[in-house]
């Protein structure tokens, strides 16, 4: 049998945690910026972790 392939785009867009869970980035903080508010961005910034109902589809794109 042939080995699974890592899907390219997943591996650069998640990481996982220490204790399983996956990390992922905000969207909307790459361009156009000016008009969005401060606040907004700032919320934006930091890293938030992958929704439970998709976390199968995710493993499924990083062979975990």
């Amino acid at each position: 049998m042939p080995k699974a392939k890592t899907k390219s785009g997943a591996k650069k867009r998640f990481k996982l945690t220490g204790t399983g869970k996956i990390k992922r980035k905000h969207a909307f903080k790459s361009h156009i910026l000016t008009k969005k508010e401060t606040k907004q961005k700032r919320n934006l910034t930091g890293t938030g972790l992958v929704h439970k109902s998709d976390e199968n589809n995710v493993k499924a794109m990083l062979n975990i």
